[in-house]
């Protein structure tokens, strides 16, 4: 679950001749280090005892970080569970971006569908019993849902601004049916998992939900590669 941790491989401390960019490199490990701490340790506690029942002090406390310090790195409570959802805010954006000659919507199906191929939490097919307690605390839990759509608003924003040569109204729309239709396949995926079916039982009717979604969204948005205009 944490792809954050990974994404964040700085240089080793002597990796210059003065030093300045090892400390650098350190300090951001340091830092990528504390948000995985408190995040984890956040994590734990609203698993054992329900998220509205754990209060920000009692986080900072099993951290042994100060509540100041705590908030300087997540701003609101929920920030603590939905940042792991920051590292794919722009994914669907990186996507299209990097699909070449391929349209935007065949780029974005290959790529869940791979997802789905290696059971992606991000897809909501996978069973580990880690990421299956992680998904229920946040579908479980109000605030989270409700924290959530802010994510999902920032990554319909850079899904629109990656769809170059669209109307921007058509790309705003585009975007946000996208976005949707991700996210009600994922949430599908995990209900019937949450529900006691293996991920291997559901991927094939998640392989045809995708293809169905997406060929839904073919048939409706239309939007295709950027043409060259030479």
């Amino acid at each position: 679950m944490s792809e954050t941790a990974a994404a964040t491989g700085g240089g080793d401390a002597g990796g210059s001749a003065d030093g300045a960019g090892g400390a650098g490199g350190l300090r951001e490990r340091k830092k990528r280090q504390t948000y995985e701490r408190l995040s984890e340790t956040a994590i734990a506690l609203f698993l054992e005892k329900g998220f509205e029942k754990v209060s920000v002090a009692e986080i900072a406390a099993a951290a042994e970080v100060s509540k100041p310090t705590l908030f300087r790195y997540f701003p609101a409570k929920e920030d603590l569970v939905l940042h792991r959802f920051a590292d794919h805010e722009d994914e669907a954006a990186r996507v299209v971006a990097g699909a070449g000659g391929r349209s935007p919507l065949a780029a974005l199906h290959r790529h869940f569908a791979d997802g789905l191929a290696r059971r992606d939490p991000v897809t909501g097919l996978n069973d580990d019993p880690r990421v299956l307690a992680f998904h229920g605390l946040l579908y479980g839990t109000p605030s989270l849902v409700a924290r959530a759509y802010a994510y999902q608003g920032r990554s319909e924003a850079a899904l629109a601004a990656a769809l170059v040569g669209v109307p921007a109204v058509t790309a705003r729309l585009a975007a946000g049916q996208i976005v949707a239709v991700q996210r009600v396949l994922a949430e599908e995926n995990w209900r019937r998992i949450a529900a006691g079916e293996s991920a291997d039982g559901v991927y094939p009717d998640a392989v045809v939900a995708a293809e169905l979604g997406f060929g839904q969204l073919e048939g409706g948005i239309g939007i295709r590669p950027p043409t060259d205009s030479r």
